[in-house]
């Protein structure tokens, strides 16, 4: 008897520990428990008590639980209660940046790596995705907003029973079944051995002996045994002996302690443990720790150098001045996918804020920081049609915290929303390429409602740029009547400002809506017209040659393949010329189409391989899941109904994070009727239903993995493909064709096959 497959685990996101974790062995076990416990554990405690480093290393221990290897379904023996209980992974979403109520779901839905396209509310996304899965979320640095995330997990532990959340806060969330354990500073062995450990790291010469260990146990004492003040007091000791340490600290405890008389010595220590490094720093030094402050999340060093440079702060000291905060401890060096970067720990960045603002300098550093953010935007929207493609959308990406705060602060001069209206339409490439057509329609929705005329007209274009994209981005998401609104304003406004560009960017969407739609003939004529615009506009960029593909899909539709293939094929030379990749996957989409048509399922495999790969790397939900649909047809014409069968499965939830299953359109959802009829046959309904809910099951990951591959040997004979009922014959109407769509496009002539 065939075994059945067994099924993979999702790992989740949580990143390595790369400094090594110290004590705390009595702590993670008693979390383990409350764990087995409770499905919400709040870890509370003051900032610097190592909340975060706790709940991660309890985090990771049980996601290594849930990754041990996976026994077959009908192997003997009691189930894994860790990986029952964890089998969809462990998720960290980190909201110590998130200032705007708005964003929290959308920023719980990427932690989750969740990619919707459609106008649902994200805590509808969220919780349909939780819903029949078992994982742990683990949520850091919610403060801030601490009633609405309050609000989102009771709801989500409500309609989700597999779920079980971790968080650390200062302060509990205070929901029914939470258990909120406070957790202590260190013991003093423990935290000597931290101090020790860590100090050891900067400067491998440094070790404990009999004369440094009272002193050094002492300052432990006096730092109260807080991870955080720890941290930077090993820092220090690069340069300082464990007496001069002391001795500094003792100077400075009293004026240091602040708050309020009442407050927890921990709280104090903490505070005297950043006061007293601010202390120790040099003007320079101090300086910029404040102007740092500004940041949200990670920041390079260009960034800093801009942004914090001046008369006062020569912008050749930045790059000294940040090593000497490193070395501090008072700021982390990390590598991501966009280089090296820089962050500050919250605790830190909130003392270097309050400072600003004592100098009075706050509002000039965050007007600083928008216009780095606004140019950075520039630069990477005009890299987007070139090589440098997929770093652009890394770059976005890691950048995307400061990014919202930039948008954040034009929102906030509404003289300036102008400003707020370039930079969120500036951005279409990652709205619409990169999978967060939500966050951009949310942006675009508030700028332009936020206009209140008061930039003046010498301001128009930026916001025909805005209305443009939010006419694009609401097409995508299926909101056609948005959509048509926002691109008829767009196109009635350029006409009275003389911008042809802009005009040219709304007929363009214009036809998009209309491909969709299933109107063939409009959808030619606008996008012909758009191309037309676009030439005597000397426009030349990734929008275009997309308006090329587009115009490409409406004739492939409408039987002139021929017509299809030149315009794709002069799309994928220019974007092999000039390193685009993002607009060439649909162009081998389209051409993979006429390969199709032409007997040809090698060619349209490896067309499609390629074009699954670009939209994954680029998280394009839309370019992805139509290739898995056409994939499915390529792959029962091979031979494999089984595996055809199990594409079209895993395409479902794809399309429950675009919208409309393939826009509705009957055009586009010819290639799927066409599978599933050819499928069914060969397997029958019972086979190919089981075969369909496995694809359902299929992370995302996994599915794209298996795209790549290809199907095992060994296929059913395939025959001819079926045809959908009411298609003519191959002579007069491509392979693939929509006759079996259940309405007419507008514009059909009475008495023929629409298309």
């Amino acid at each position: 008897m065939r075994q059945r497959p067994i099924p993979r685990r999702t790992p989740g996101n949580l990143p390595s520990d790369l400094s090594g974790f110290v004590g705390r062995g009595g702590e993670l076990s008693e979390l383990g428990r409350l764990l087995d416990a409770s499905r919400l554990v709040t870890v509370t405690g003051a900032g610097g008590v190592g909340k975060t480093r706790l709940v991660l290393t309890a985090a990771r221990a049980a996601a290594d639980a849930a990754a041990g290897p996976v026994r077959p379904p009908d192997a003997g023996g009691p189930a894994d209660p860790a990986q029952e209980r964890y089998f969809d992974g462990v998720w960290l979403a980190e909201l110590a940046s998130v200032r705007d109520p708005a964003l929290l779901e959308l920023t719980l839905a990427e932690a989750l790596g969740l990619t919707d396209h459609t106008t649902r509310p994200p805590r509808t996304v969220l919780a349909e995705h939780l819903a029949e899965r078992r994982l742990l979320l683990v949520l850091d640095g919610f403060e801030q907003l601490v009633d609405e995330t309050a609000d989102l997990v009771r709801d989500l532990l409500r309609r989700s029973p597999g779920l079980r959340v971790l968080a650390a806060g200062r302060r509990p969330l205070t929901l029914d079944g939470e258990l909120s354990w406070p957790l202590a500073p260190l013991d003093p062995e423990e935290a000597l051995a931290l101090l020790i450990e860590r100090t050891s790291a900067a400067d491998p010469s440094f070790a404990l002996t009999e004369a440094n260990r009272a002193v050094l146990a002492e300052l432990c004492a006096r730092l109260d045994g807080l991870p955080l003040a720890l941290e930077l007091a090993a820092g220090r000791l690069r340069t300082l002996s464990p007496e001069q340490v002391l001795s500094r600290l003792e100077d400075r405890f009293a004026l240091l302690t602040g708050g309020s008389r009442g407050a927890l010595p921990r709280h104090r220590a903490l505070r005297t443990a950043i006061g007293w490094s601010h202390e120790l720093c040099t003007a320079g030094e101090r300086l910029l720790w404040a102007r740092l402050s500004v940041f949200a999340g990670q920041f390079d060093l260009d960034a800093a150098e801009y942004v914090c440079a001046g008369p006062d702060l020569p912008v050749d000291s930045v790059l000294d001045l940040v090593g000497e905060l490193l070395g501090q401890s008072l700021l982390v060096r990390e590598e991501t996918a966009a280089g090296v970067r820089y962050r500050m720990l919250e605790s830190v960045r909130i003392y270097g804020a309050g400072w600003l603002e004592s100098l009075g300098d706050a509002r000039r550093l965050r007007r600083r920081h928008r216009d780095w953010y606004m140019g950075l935007a520039t630069w990477c929207e005009l890299d987007w049609f070139s090589p440098r493609q997929e770093e652009v959308a890394a770059l976005v990406e890691a950048e995307l915290p400061n990014l919202r705060l930039a948008l954040e602060c034009c929102l906030d001069e509404p003289e300036e929303i102008h400003l707020g209206q370039y930079l969120a339409g500036t951005l279409w490439f990652f709205w619409a390429g990169c999978g967060r057509l939500t966050e951009g329609r949310h942006w675009l929705d508030r700028t332009l409602e936020g206009d209140l005329g008061l930039a003046g007209p010498e301001y128009e274009s930026s916001r025909l740029k805005a209305l443009w994209v939010l006419g694009y981005v609401a097409a995508l998401q299926g909101d056609s009547v948005a959509s048509m609104s926002a691109l008829y304003e767009c196109r009635d406004g350029a006409a009275r400002s003389e911008n042809p560009v802009a005009g040219a960017y709304a007929v363009h969407r214009m036809g998009c809506l209309a491909l969709i739609s299933d109107d063939m003939t409009r959808a030619g004529e606008l996008l012909g017209s758009a191309l037309e615009r676009y030439r005597e506009a000397g426009e030349l960029n990734s929008n275009v040659l997309m308006c090329q593909v587009e115009l490409a899909m409406a004739l492939a539709f409408q039987g002139d393949l021929a017509g299809a293939l030149s315009l794709c094929r002069e799309v994928r030379d220019i974007c092999e010329e000039r390193g685009e990749r993002w607009t060439k996957a649909y162009a081998l989409y389209v051409l993979a189409y006429a390969a199709l048509d032409a007997g040809g399922t090698a060619e349209a495999r490896r067309l499609l391989a390629e074009c699954v790969a670009i939209n994954h790397t680029f998280r394009d939900l839309v370019g992805l899941v139509l290739a898995v649909e056409l994939l499915a047809l390529v792959t029962v014409a091979e031979g494999h109904p089984a595996e055809a069968a199990v594409l079209q499965g895993a395409a479902e939830p794809l399309w429950d994070g675009v919208g409309m299953r393939l826009f509705g359109s009957g055009y586009f959802n010819a290639p799927r009727l066409m599978c599933q009829e050819r499928a069914g046959e060969l397997l029958g309904a019972e086979r190919y239903a089981s075969c369909a809910r496995h694809g359902r099951t299929l992370p995302l990951d996994t599915l794209v993995e298996r795209a790549l591959r290809g199907p095992e040997p060994a296929p059913v004979p395939a025959g001819p493909l079926p045809r959908p009922r009411g298609t003519t014959e191959r002579a007069e109407r491509p392979m693939v064709h929509p006759g079996a769509k259940s309405r007419k496009p507008a514009g059909s002539p009475e008495g023929e096959p629409a298309g």
